[in-house]
């Protein structure tokens, strides 16, 4: 029943796009998310066996969810950035579900139990669920989401209290890196595990046995199932190390400063070469891809979410700072210069000689510019 809701919200997103581009193509106008909202009604009326059987709220969201993906597309032509027309959702880019307001066809803790929970989803019904900790605040919105053969179900709480934790230990710069995760300013090295690392041979060869199968086949749909179960090991390794990284800093420091990376810039493919007869010079595109595959799999992006989201709880404070010459800038003297920077692991300032270690120097750096920056911010 989930994976039939599932299909049904997805046809109805495939057919509001499909509206909208004819529309634009007919008559050079947008059908807005008002008058799409409207025609819901008569869908589930006209077919009540199929779409009338789900929450008018979960198809509602649906159709607000292609709403919200033309007004980003629209924002970024606006800026000049690469706009990125909304597409039609094949049955492999369609993997959540969501009710946009608790009670409103859906319930959490639908039959009150003291070891069991339940959770109520009109047109699907009473659905058990192994609820890993204890749900605090209010629920606003329920999201249930496939991977995989797996079901999984997010819940967005509001007035969730805070757990302030005890003062402690000042201040530490962080430099985040490939060798090591992070380096702190007081010298810590966290190692970087590099899960995809260790899990590319087993990925590569279930890879490897999906293009053999016949489409439409069940073995074909479980090789795909033995591919997501493999990545999906890799992503809850890569989360569960960023939560205890992310903790040990924030249980032993009151501010944090970190580099404002812009993961997204940093691994961008390089731009092509034209030589002389016009043709391709090599620009480093291979190197640059295992570059890129290893910042990825740092999950650099998801630390800091989650570094950020702990802080708040705590009521830590984290410092985002520019990362610009950090790592050739001296933390002795201040002087900058690319050749401080002898190896990856070396730093040595040419004008009065102070050595350290490179990630320790840089993050010693990123820390002073967090306080500069917050003795600024105090000072307004």
């Amino acid at each position: 029943m989930l994976g039939e809701c599932l299909e049904d919200t997805r046809q109805l997103y495939n057919a509001a796009l499909e509206e909208r581009r004819e529309a634009w193509r007919m008559g050079g106008h947008q059908t807005g998310f008002a008058s799409q909202d409207a025609q819901l009604k008569e869908i589930r009326a006209d077919d009540p066996e199929r779409y009338g059987r789900w929450a008018f709220a979960c198809e509602r969201a649906a159709v607000r969810r292609l709403d919200r993906a033309f007004q980003g597309f629209f924002r970024r032509v606006k800026a000049g950035e690469r706009p990125g027309y909304p597409r039609f959702k094949g049955r492999g880019w369609w993997d959540s579900i969501e009710w946009p307001l608790h009670g409103n066809g859906c319930k959490w803790n639908s039959v009150p139990h003291p070891t069991v929970t339940r959770v109520y989803l009109k047109g699907i019904g009473h659905v058990k669920v192994h609820r890993h900790r204890a749900v605090k605040g209010k629920i606003k919105t329920i999201t249930v989401k496939r991977e995989g053969r797996k079901w999984y179900i997010i819940l967005s709480c509001d007035d969730v209290p805070a757990a302030p934790l005890p003062a402690a230990g000042g201040a530490v710069g962080v430099d985040m890196g490939i060798a090591s995760f992070l380096t702190t300013s007081r010298g810590a090295h966290v190692p970087n595990p590099r899960h995809l690392a260790a899990t590319a041979d087993r990925l590569a060869a279930a890879q490897r046995t999906v293009p053999r199968k016949k489409r439409g086949s069940k073995r074909r749909k479980s090789a795909i199932a033995k591919v997501a179960a493999l990545r999906g090991i890799v992503r809850r390794q890569r989360l569960d190390h960023a939560h205890n990284t992310a903790l040990a800093l924030v249980r032993n420091h009151n501010v944090i400063v970190h580099e404002d990376l812009r993961i997204a810039n940093m691994t961008m493919r390089p731009k092509p070469r034209l030589d002389s007869n016009g043709g391709y010079e090599p620009n480093g595109a291979a190197a640059k891809a295992g570059l890129n595959k290893s910042i990825h799999d740092a999950g650099w992006g998801i630390f800091l979410r989650v570094l950020s989201a702990k802080a708040e709880s705590a009521g830590r404070k984290v410092i985002a700072v520019n990362p610009r010459h950090t790592s050739q800038r001296c933390a002795q003297c201040g002087h900058t210069e690319a050749g401080n920077r002898v190896t990856r692991a070396e730093f040595r300032c040419l004008t009065c000689g102070h050595r350290a270690h490179a990630d320790v120097n840089a993050a010693r750096n990123i820390l002073r510019a967090g306080l500069a920056l917050q003795e600024a911010h105090q000072a307004t």
